[in-house]
C-alpha cells in the first residue's frame, strides 16, 4: 500500500516517501547493540509511491517544455578512462581537479546559494537528516559521547557536523561533564573546509572551546579515507556523493572504517518522477539555477555542473543497488520534496 509520512514545519510542509529493504521500513536510529542486526534481511524491496490528501492522482504534461541540454550518456558510470563532469565527459584523473575548481569558485558563497536555490529548504532536509541519525539516543545509551566518532564526508563548510554538535549538546548541555562526540569534517576541497572552521569558531560555536577539540578538518579524496578499519559509528555525507569520481569505491571505503553496527547515511539531490513535477523542476534547474549563480556568485558554469551532475546521478532504487554492493545491508531510502531530494541509509552489520 503506497503511503506519504508528512511533517509540519513552521516554513512550510516536508514531504517524506518511504521505501526500504531488509526489516527497517522507515530509517530510523543509529544502532546502539550489534546484535539488533537482522540475521537474514528479506530480499524484497517494497516501493512506496507519492500520494497526499491535496492529491491522489499524477498527469502527464502535454505541452513542451523549453529547450534545454540534454544527457548524452544517460549512465552515470565510467568506462575505465573517461568519465562525465555534468553532462561532459572528461579523462578519470581530471575529474577531481575540476570538481576542486567548482567549489573553490563559490566556497565563499555557498550557504547563501544553497538558501537562494532552495529557498531555504536545505535548512529543513538536514534538519530532518539529522533528527534521522538518532544520535540523541545513541549518546544516551552509551552515557555521553566518549568513544563515539563520527564522520562527516563533504562536509565542507559544517553544516550536518554542526547539526550533529547540537544534537549532542542538547542531549548533555554544558557544563555536563560528559563529552561531547569526536566529529570529523572530511572534505576534498580546502577553501570549503577554511569557510568551516572560521564558521565554527566565529558564529556557531564561539564561547564553546571544548567543543572546538572534539572537531576534525581532514582534506582529502572519498575514495581513499585515511582512517583505520571500524573507526567511525556514523558515516554521513550530504549533497558530496554525485561528485565522487568513482562512487563504488567511496562506499567500499565508508563500509570499511565504520564499526560493526555502524550506519551510513547519505543526502543527495535525487530525481522527480511526477510528470508535472519534474517539467516544472527542470525548467528550474536549467534555466533559474545558472542564472542565480551568475548574479551571486558571478560563475554561471559551476551551477550548470551541479544542475547536470544531479541529472547523471543514478535514480533512488539505482543507487539502493549501489550502497548494497557497497556491503551495506537494510538499506532504504527516503524522498523529500517529491523526489527532489532523497535520504539513502544502510546498516554494516558484519
Amino acid at each position: 500500500m503506497a503511503s506519504t509520512l508528512s511533517r509540519r514545519t513552521g516554513r512550510g510542509l516536508l514531504l517524506r516517501i518511504t521505501s526500504s529493504t531488509g526489516t527497517n521500513s522507515t530509517i530510523g536510529s543509529l544502532p546502539v547493540p550489534s546484535s539488533a542486526a537482522p540475521t537474514q534481511p528479506q530480499a524484497h524491496r517494497r516501493a512506496l509511491s507519492f500520494s497526499s490528501s491535496s492529491s491522489s492522482s499524477s498527469s502527464s504534461s502535454s505541452s513542451s517544455s523549453p529547450p534545454r541540454p540534454t544527457n548524452p550518456t544517460n549512465d552515470d558510470s565510467n568506462n575505465g578512462s573517461t568519465t562525465h563532469f555534468g553532462f561532459k565527459q572528461v579523462p578519470v584523473d581530471e575529474k577531481e581537479k575540476l570538481v576542486k575548481g567548482v567549489f573553490n569558485s563559490v566556497a565563499s558563497k555557498y550557504d547563501m546559494m544553497n538558501d537562494l536555490m532552495s529557498g531555504g529548504m536545505h535548512r529543513l532536509w538536514k534538519d530532518d537528516f539529522v533528527q534521522m541519525a538518532g544520535l540523541s539516543a545513541v549518546l544516551r545509551t552509551n552515557a555521553g559521547g566518549d568513544g563515539i566518532r563520527l564522520l562527516d564526508v563533504a562536509g565542507g563548510t559544517g553544516d550536518i557536523a554542526f547539526r550533529l554538535m547540537k544534537k549532542a549538546l542538547e542531549t548533555y548541555p554544558p557544563p555536563h561533564s560528559t563529552p561531547p562526540p569526536s566529529i570529523t569534517i572530511f572534505d576534498i576541497n580546502a577553501e570549503m573546509l577554511k569557510v568551516g572552521q572560521v564558521r565554527a569558531k566565529e558564529k556557531v560555536f564561539p564561547n564553546l572551546p571544548q567543543v572546538h577539540s572534539n572537531l576534525e578538518w581532514v582534506e582529502g579524496n572519498a575514495e581513499e579515507l585515511p582512517f583505520p578499519d571500524n573507526t567511525f559509528d556514523l558515516y554521513t555525507i550530504a549533497f558530496g556523493l554525485r561528485n565522487v569520481t568513482r562512487r563504488d569505491k567511496a562506499l567500499r571505503e565508508a563500509f570499511r572504517v565504520l564499526k560493526k553496527g555502524g550506519r551510513f547515511m547519505c543526502l543527495e539531490f535525487s530525481h522527480v518522477s511526477l510528470p508535472l513535477a519534474k517539467e516544472a523542476y527542470d525548467l528550474y534547474s536549467f534555466e533559474v539555477i545558472p542564472r542565480l549563480g551568475q548574479a551571486v556568485t558571478g560563475d554561471a558554469e559551476s551551477y550548470r555542473y551541479l544542475v547536470e551532475s544531479i541529472r547523471q546521478f543514478p535514480k533512488q532504487e539505482e543507487l539502493v543497488k549501489e550502497i548494497e554492493q557497497g556491503g551495506f545491508q537494510s538499506v532504504g531510502y527516503v524522498n523529500y520534496t517529491l523526489g527532489s531530494v532523497a535520504v539513502h541509509s544502510g546498516f554494516k552489520w558484519v
